[in-house]
């Protein structure tokens, strides 16, 4: 008999819904520190406390890795878990019995944002070492479909929780969330590194500073010949569509008279098709020639995304943003398992961190650039400029012979 397929594996459950409850208690969090931030002073100074989280997220994220690398995944997920809980019941209590300003809400974002830059590579370290390689994709597919329900379920919760009782009532179950995935995943089995060797970087001590560390990370993507051209090409890929499904759909909403809800419809279909093609990976994940179908999908889900500018009814983005959310998903999906499943476990923290600071660190960094170049040039030229960024990632990709003949085990 064969390994258990993920979704009935017990291991792999606890810490899916590890990382479920995790998600959801972010999402109830941010929503609770901006109400309260709004609360104590105006909008201007929420909107400072709201953002203050991202920049030590954003400037730690590379050493969050390390760390991962250095003192095992579980140790990290645990310990960070545990710091995130205590400070946001720390704040419930404290939005119970007083009313923090705005210097004391800040520097709870701040101390959270740095935690979660040692949880986010952590917790995306784990995967391989408690699944197989044969069951990486439906790891990642589980991940995906967990990841848009909690993105889905944290905000109204979140409202539930102020609506009934205040943000006081909400950051208390945003921790009870964080200690219910602390629970959990202490509870998760992982399997040990092999001898890390001379140089290695591995868990369990180096002679090797931090940032030699970090610098021979990051030299082990730069010269790997699948995992570097794919952390370039999702690089470029997240640069080029961030902006765009975000600040880009509110323009192209606001010139096409589609409203707010406008936005919600399509911003929702592309979630929609993300799930369904995370469901589908989940459920049936083999993929006969991965490297190239990821490359496929990542050329058309771009294409897609560009062509959103050019839809001229708000039914026909409806249906096109479905489509292009199904092709991207099981483009995300596969990029993350090749990588994954490429990587030496002993660099697992490190390259789980490059690929999350394009996301959370850099990405957002486009918003601006975006709006300033609409301004200048039209909604519609920025927005096709994105989708042809994001499609130079799948040239990279397409370029590289290792990433066309890339194959994924399978159980």
């Amino acid at each position: 008999m064969g390994p258990k397929a993920a979704y009935r594996d017990g291991n792999v459950l606890r810490w899916l819904f590890a990382y479920a409850a995790s998600l959801i208690g972010d999402g109830v969090y941010f929503l609770a520190l901006g109400w309260a931030a709004a609360r104590a002073a105006g909008p201007a100074e929420a909107g400072v406390v709201m953002a203050a989280g991202a920049v030590p997220r954003a400037l730690l994220m590379l050493g969050g890795g390390v760390v991962a690398d250095r003192f095992g995944p579980r140790l990290v997920v645990v310990s960070s878990d545990a710091v995130r809980c205590a400070v946001v019941l720390a704040v419930a209590a404290a939005v119970w019995t007083s009313t923090p300003g705005p210097g004391a809400l800040i520097l709870v974002a701040l101390l959270f944002g740095a935690v979660d830059a040692l949880f986010m590579p952590a917790v995306g370290a784990l995967p391989p070492r408690i699944a197989g390689p044969g069951q990486l994709v439906r790891v990642q597919g589980m991940r995906n479909l967990v990841e848009r329900v909690g993105h889905t379920a944290g905000p109204p919760l979140a409202g539930l929780a102020l609506g009934v009782a205040g943000p006081g009532a909400a950051f208390a179950v945003a921790g009870a969330l964080f200690a219910v995935s602390l629970v959990l995943l202490l509870a998760v089995r992982i399997s040990p590194l092999p001898d890390a060797g001379a140089g290695g970087g591995g868990a369990g001590g180096t002679a090797e500073s931090p940032w030699q560390q970090l610098r021979r990370g990051l030299a082990y993507i730069r010269r790997h010949p699948v995992i570097g051209p794919l952390v370039v090409s999702g690089a470029l890929s997240q640069l080029g569509t961030s902006a765009p499904l975000t600040l880009g759909l509110i323009l192209l909403a606001g010139e096409r008279h589609w409203g707010p809800s406008g936005v919600g419809w399509i911003v929702g279909a592309f979630g929609v098709g993300a799930a369904s093609s995370a469901l589908i990976l989940t459920l049936v994940p083999r993929v006969p020639k991965a490297g190239a179908v990821q490359n496929a999908t990542l050329i058309v889900g771009s294409a897609g995304i560009g062509a959103l500018a050019l839809t001229p009814s708000l039914p026909a983005a409806v249906v096109l943003a479905l489509v292009t959310g199904q092709v991207c998903g099981v483009c995300g999906g596969l990029a993350v398992a090749l990588i994954q499943s490429a990587t030496d476990p002993r660099y697992l923290g490190r390259v789980s961190s490059v690929m999350a600071f394009t996301a959370v660190g850099m990405a957002p960094m486009t918003y601006p650039v975006f709006g300033f170049a609409a301004g200048l040039f039209g909604t519609v030229p920025v927005f096709l400029a994105g989708g042809l960024l994001s499609m130079a990632g799948a040239i990279v990709g397409t370029s590289a012979p290792a990433v066309r003949r890339a194959e994924l085990a399978f159980a």
